[in-house]
Formats: structure tokens, sequence, C-alpha cells
């Protein structure tokens, strides 16, 4: 079981699947709103950074470049930031992030009062905002997990997901009324308020941060691990392909929206407004009915059709101009966006166990991220290139192309695992500690011969789970003079990194251990040894 202040509460008999029963617990509400202030925030600084931008400029690429600005920093910093999150306290991390988006916030409304702003500015403080934004979403998604029962967790998901679409309306229906009546300066002022109020509300927040006895990863060595486990996670790298391809094609539409709400009948910061608010609404009332399209169909069927969809709606407001038409279309963008989205996240969840969780996620917010960021570039480079129609139309038929293909090459076929933190593995202790330096660990085993090759299929489980683990290097050696012994070699950086191997094991790896036992033979158990490599 997970340390009683990382551990999910407990699953209620008969607990709820609906979409609301995380609400219940209280914990989980206070910071699901807070999540709900910080998102509207991002959302009104987007829309009011998207819409001064096409008053600065007439460009295409300069007005797609926001989008680019405020994503490229989560695909950059994701890593550390995610990384940083395992190792600190995330509840102390939390809070300084809102406060670093207060600060940007406060800079943007310093620049347009005193007259100063131009578009590279903009996009300057647009790249530091999406600083905090970087620094902030993995620490979120790795707590989500912490406050709620493993059953409730894609719930858990799909509230957050209505949070970032219910903020998709609020924010520019909020951020609209004051560029209207008072100017964009103003919007950057209340996001600044915003986002101390919510740094306060997190600062209520009890949480017991218990420090590893072995004391803090170095920030490098835990950069490599994380990297490592997705490295070595078959559901990961395909939840990692998805998201990224879906949001490299469906970001066009986002990126591209100011120009075509200026293109529509009466077009004005309001149509603008509207679009988005109408996406938001989209996807709030699918994530509703996300539990029963689950049960429904599978998981890259959900996302197949997502992607679709998504084209669908990209290729009407291509080549429409009448609100009317364009409103529905951007509902069904919702739709597709929170179905596919919310599916990938619960699988990427799921694929995580805690002490990586932050990391996992925050490669899972590189991919939507780097694929936002890329796909706002390109598509606005080719909306300059040729125009704001063929730019979408080519991103619709390339989203649908490329999620099939990538179904059918990148294929998850991984069952699922159970990463609930295990105990059962004892640490080696020794009279003297090793200097600095590798550590070497070799188990002998006795295998009958008739049984190798399944032996040697099951071995191949273990190097991915020592390599997910932390481990430098595995290999499995074979003695040619005794053709029924086989010897596990696995490298670790330093005999602390090989202690913290420890802390990393999971029900799942207790029952791989189990099924390789089950190949030795002979009175005694495999013999293990330990190395300190001079």
């Amino acid at each position: 079981m997970p340390p009683e202040s990382q551990a999910a509460p407990p699953s209620p008999p008969a607990a709820s699947q609906s979409t609301l029963a995380p609400l219940r617990l209280p914990v989980f509400r206070m910071l699901w709103l807070t999540w709900l202030f910080a998102n509207t925030c991002m959302w009104m600084n987007d829309v009011a950074a998207a819409w001064l931008m096409t008053s600065l400029t007439t460009s295409p690429l300069y007005v797609a470049l926001v989008q680019t600005a405020s994503t490229l920093p989560v695909f950059l910093l994701g890593l550390p930031s995610g990384a940083l999150a395992d190792i600190l306290d995330r509840r102390r991390y939390f809070i300084a992030t809102q406060f670093w988006v207060a600060i940007v916030a406060i800079a943007l409304c310093a620049a347009i009062l005193a007259g100063g702003m131009t578009a590279p500015l903009l996009l300057a403080l647009t790249f530091a905002n999406g600083v905090g934004l970087a620094m902030r979403w993995p620490v979120f998604s790795a707590i989500v997990p912490e406050l709620v029962p493993r059953t409730q967790l894609p719930a858990a998901l799909a509230l957050n997901g209505i949070s970032m679409n219910a903020s998709r309306i609020i924010g520019p229906l909020v951020a609209g009324a004051i560029i209207a009546s008072a100017g964009s300066a103003w919007v950057f002022v209340l996001n600044a308020a915003l986002s101390l109020l919510s740094a306060f509300v997190i600062m209520r927040w009890h949480r017991v941060h218990v420090p590893s006895p072995l004391g803090r990863e170095r920030l490098g060595s835990a950069m490599r691990v994380g990297l490592q486990f997705v490295r070595q996670s078959p559901r990961m790298r395909a939840v990692l392909w998805r998201i990224a391809l879906f949001f490299l094609h469906s970001t066009a539409l986002l990126a591209l929206l100011p120009l075509l709400a200026r293109g529509m009948q009466g077009g004005s910061a309001g149509t603008y407004t509207l679009l988005l608010a109408s996406m938001g609404a989209g996807a709030i009332t699918a994530a509703m009915f996300l539990h029963r399209l689950r049960q429904m169909m599978s998981r890259d069927l959900l996302v197949l059709r997502g992607a679709a969809l998504q084209a669908a709606a990209t290729a009407t407001m291509a080549f429409t101009s009448n609100i009317y038409i364009a409103v529905p279309a951007m509902f069904l963008g919702g739709v597709a966006w929170i179905s596919s989205a919310n599916t990938l996240s619960v699988a990427a969840q799921l694929a995580l166990p805690d002490w990586v969780r932050a990391r996992g996620m925050s490669m899972y917010q590189m991919a939507i991220m780097g694929g936002s960021a890329a796909g706002a570039a390109l598509w606005g480079q080719v909306a300059s290139i040729t125009d704001v129609r063929t730019s979408l139309s080519i991103a619709a038929v390339t989203g649908v192309l490329g999620m099939w293909l990538v179904q059918r090459w990148v294929r998850d076929d991984m069952i699922e695992e159970d990463h609930s933190r295990s105990t059962n593995f004892n640490r080696p202790t020794t009279a003297e500690l090793p200097d600095a330096g590798r550590i070497l660990i070799t188990i002998e085993y006795f295998i009958d011969p008739q049984r190798a090759a399944e032996f040697r299929a099951v071995m191949q489980e273990s190097r991915r789970s020592r390599l997910r683990q932390g481990a430098l290097g595995w290999q499995l050696l074979h003695d040619i003079s005794q053709p029924a012994r086989y010897v596990e070699r696995i490298e670790d950086e330093s005999w602390t990194e090989h202690l913290r191997r420890f802390d990393r094991v999971t029900a799942s790896d207790v029952a791989l251990r189990d099924r390789k036992l089950a190949f030795h033979v002979g009175d005694v158990p495999p013999r293990v040894t330990r190395w300190a490599v001079e």
C-alpha cells in the first residue's frame, strides 16, 4: 500500500461511478475549484493575448504564434517540472506556480498601460505565462490520484476536463466583456487577482509531505528515470503518439480561430468568445456521458472517432462564414476534444505508478503542448502560404489519416497492470556502505532446459521492469558449460539509487518475481550477489 500521505481514499462500497462522484470528497472539491479558477485565468490570458495580437499585426503567422508561445514552454520544460513535482513538496510547488502566473499577468498589464506593447513583446510575455503553465500542470496531474479511489479516477479526470472546458466558456466570456468595456489590460489585472486567490486557497490544503529517507533524487537522475520508465512502457508510448498527433491537427482550428471569427458576418471579439464558448459547452456535455461511451467501444475506437469528429468540425469551419453553422461545428469540436483527450489521459494515469506519476504526466503534457505548438506554427505557415481555408482542410484530412495509421503502427496491446506500491521486497543491508560508484547485481537461476524459451520470454518482461524502476542496464547471461544456469545482471547508478528501486516496487513487479521463481529448480532460492564497481 502507498504511504498514508500519498494514498488515495479507500473506495466506498458500491461507489458511484457517475462523473460527479469525486466532488463528494472535500479536498478534491477544493482543489478542483482551484483548478477551475486557474484554467479560467489561462483562457482569459489566451483570449486577450490572441485578440490583442490581431490589433498589433494582420499576419496569420504572428496570430498563430500566440498559441505556440503559450504551449511551447510546456514542451520544453515539462520533464524538468515533472521531475521537480515528484521530488519536492507538491503543495508548495503548486502555490509557487500560481504566484509566477500572477507576476506575468501584472507585467502584461503594465506593458499595455504604458503603451509599449509590441507583437514580439506580447509573444515573449505569453511565453513567460506558458512557463507557469508548464510548471503547474504536472503537479496537479500527479495530485489527483492521491485524492480519489482508483475506481473514481476516470470520473475525476472527466471532471478535470469539465473544469478545463467550463473555463473555456467562462474565461472567454469574461475576457470578451472586459475587452469590450474596459480594454485588454484589465483582463490581465483580473487574471493576476484570480491567480493570487488560487494560491491562497491551496495554502489551506494541509498535505503532509513525507521526504524519502534516502534523500531527494538528483534532478538529472530523476529526469533519466522518468524518460526510461516511459520508454519501457508500451502503454505510455502508444498514448504519447496518439495524443501528440491529435493535438498536432486539432490545434489548427484553435490557432486560426481569431482570423475565422474576424471573417464571420459581423465578426468581433464577441464572435470569437461565442465560438470558444460553444466548444467548451460541447466538451462539458460530452464529459457527462464519457463513462457510457467507454463501455460501448474500445479505447482506440473512441479516439479514432474523436479524431474524425474533430476533422469534420475543422472542415466545416473552413468553409462557412455563417455563425449559425459555426456554433454547432465548434460544439462538435468540443465533443471530439474531450472524448479523445480524456480517454488518453485516463490510459496514461493508469499506466503510471505514483512514484513517477508527475514525470509521466509531464511527458503526456509535453506531447500535447509539443503537438499544439508545432501544429499552430505549421498550420499558421500553411495559411500564410495559401489561405486559412486550405490550411484547415489539409489539417482535417491528415488528422484522421494520421490517427488511423498510428493506431496500426504503434499498437497498445499492454494488459492493465496493478501499480499499487508493494513492500514485498526487503531492502538489502550491508555492514559497510559502498563508496560512490555503480552497483552490479547478479541473480543466478537454474532452469529446466526444456523450458528455456518460456523463461527467456519472461525475462524480457523482467528487463522492462528493472529499467522502468531506474536501473542503468540489464543483461541475461547463459552459461555455455552449464545449460541450466542463467544469470540476470542489473546495473544501478549508485547504492542509493539501488535502494530507491525497492521503494518503486509495485504489485505487478511482485507477480513478475513469482513467475520468474516458478522456473527455478533446486532446493535453494536463486543466489543474489551485489558488487561495487571499482
